[in-house]
């Protein structure tokens, strides 16, 4: 038999290409779930964190960016292990950004202001059938 060939490590890239349905390590390597959901600011790059489905019919868990190790094509590694994901909370939806401007304001202020971006990278939550779907591909793929 002809040896086995080392594994290539991917480079790593932003989080703005997180897609749902990514793999998610946790510290040891293992696999712990999928992402669900991106959470963060594209218009001031600011990274919050990601919703996790952890089980199929389990309800996603919040990891925030600081447990976020490191991302590469199609899988993001964590800094921490299952057991502290387990206790992380549930992931609540957050309120979009919204800016309160006086009646005053000019007219460009208030025109610029209606555009501003959501907080969300993806605003839908993947459904049931998403999930089950990204479930199979991870079992059959290995």
């Amino acid at each position: 038999m002809a040896p086995e060939r080392p594994r290539r490590m991917s480079d790593p890239v932003s989080w703005f290409l997180i897609e749902p349905g990514w793999k998610v390590m946790d510290a040891s390597g293992e696999e712990i779930g999928s992402v669900d959901e991106i959470v963060g600011d594209s218009s001031d790059d600011i990274f919050n964190g990601l919703s996790v489905s952890t089980s199929l019919l389990g309800r996603p868990r919040y990891i925030p960016s600081e447990q976020v190790g490191s991302i590469t094509e199609g899988q993001v590694q964590l800094t921490i292990g299952k057991e502290q994901v387990d206790k992380l909370s549930e992931y609540e939806e957050a309120p979009t950004s919204a800016e309160i401007l006086p009646d005053e304001a000019g007219a460009v202020h208030r025109a610029e202001a209606s555009v501003e971006a959501p907080i969300h990278a993806h605003e839908e939550r993947l459904n049931l059938l998403t999930r089950t779907r990204h479930a199979l591909r991870r079992l059959f793929n290995r």
